[in-house]
């Protein structure tokens, strides 16, 4: 019997090692698990502890940008649900993800900034990664990031 790949092995496939969790900057838990969800607080793209990018996206950030960071806040989301769950293998599904994009007055390109923690829960989970979603232009995010991600997990 072939064993289907989990999200590790999927990972490893791609490349791509998971940078350290973020610890939280206020007052709130990264993950909290409550029966067969895990709700993964707010993400934003830090390395080392600063924002790889601040700004606006429609401004300061291109499109582009606010994709790759989009990314990278996914990232930074299964490394907090690996510090907490101990394996990516426990998740069974994504069931939502909402993205906050710090958006420049009249950018209304907020899905497909958002479709890069989209696509990138899809390459790694497959079908299991396809999820339900909101992507939501604010005036201002933690940092001045131009992007923060959560999400819910289902585990099993």
């Amino acid at each position: 019997m072939i064993r289907p790949m989990g999200a590790e092995d999927r990972l490893a496939e791609l490349g791509i090692e998971l940078p350290p969790a973020n610890p939280p900057l206020a007052s709130y838990v990264p993950v909290a698990v409550t029966g067969s969800l895990a709700f993964v607080s707010g993400q934003v793209a830090l390395d080392a502890g600063a924002p790889m990018w601040t700004g606006h996206v429609g401004a300061d950030v291109s499109p582009e940008d606010g994709h790759a960071a989009a990314r990278r806040c996914a990232i930074q989301a299964l490394a907090a649900l690996k510090a907490e769950l101990g394996s990516l293998d426990r998740i069974t599904r994504i069931v939502k993800v909402t993205v906050f994009v710090a958006s420049a007055p009249g950018f209304t390109d907020q899905p497909k900034v958002g479709n890069g923690a989209s696509d990138f829960l899809q390459e790694v989970f497959g079908e299991a990664g396809r999820h339900a979603r909101a992507a939501v232009g604010v005036s201002g995010l933690p940092l001045g990031v131009p992007v923060e991600v959560e999400l819910i997990a289902e585990v099993g």
